[in-house]
């Protein structure tokens, strides 16, 4: 999982980049000042940064340089001012990527995966938990390392209660979400079914289940500790 160094100052921003990039299978942490960010760089590794231009104690472009005299990690500038100054400052000192305010997520995603594919870091992104595991770019899941065969409702199925771990999903959200997916038609009584048989492939005793539970009269949740706490 490739892990993303965010580093802004706006509250509603970073809410809503931190939601789409973890959606999307990056490992996200947040820095809010120059001084953070610093630290954490120095502490941690990361395989890509997202700077804001303007922070409260200096600028994004003060990280850029910091970072360039000992590391080559790929770097994306975040700003509302286009002016191109700016953009030929940023990309001058040391910046991969250029993107203003407001920008569409989808292509921040894009932009991102397109980065670290060139600087040869872009990693599969992959949900794990208790023996399962489901890679989001490859399309395939596992039980302890053996190949699980799921229609795609269950895989996406699957990958919903994996990005909710511990989260009580009511029926409606889940036929919600798999409604909206194109070709399919999910009813109340076909996601029964559904849950069925991803059971019977995920859990080892599926009269049992360990990982998938009931939560009589809410809906249903992903065990978030180890099966059977």
């Amino acid at each position: 999982m490739n892990r993303i160094l965010l580093v802004e100052d706006d509250t509603s921003l970073i809410d809503g980049l931190e939601y789409t990039l973890i959606k999307n299978g990056f490992d996200v942490h947040i820095a809010r000042t120059v001084q953070d960010a610093l630290a954490q760089f120095s502490a941690e590794t990361f395989d890509l940064l997202l700077l804001d231009l303007t922070l409260p104690d200096g600028t994004g472009f003060d990280i850029c340089r910091s970072v360039r005299r000992h590391s080559e990690v790929p770097i994306i500038f975040l700003t509302a001012s286009d002016e191109e100054v700016n953009i030929v400052m940023g990309l001058d000192i040391g910046g991969d990527d250029y993107i203003t305010k407001p920008f569409n997520l989808g292509e921040l995603v894009s932009r991102i995966k397109a980065l670290l594919r060139r600087a040869g870091k872009l990693r599969s992104p992959v949900l794990e938990s208790h023996g399962i595991a489901v890679d989001l770019l490859r399309g395939s899941a596992t039980k302890n390392g053996q190949s699980l065969d799921l229609t795609a409702v269950e895989q996406r199925l699957l990958i919903l209660f994996l990005q909710n771990p511990g989260i009580v999903l009511s029926r409606n959200s889940i036929l919600e979400r798999l409604w909206d997916s194109p070709g399919d038609f999910v009813d109340d009584n076909t996601l029964s079914v559904y849950i069925r048989r991803l059971r019977s492939k995920i859990e080892d005793d599926p009269n049992h289940p360990a990982r998938l539970l009931t939560v009589r009269g809410m809906g249903y949740k992903w065990q978030s500790g180890s099966p059977g706490a």
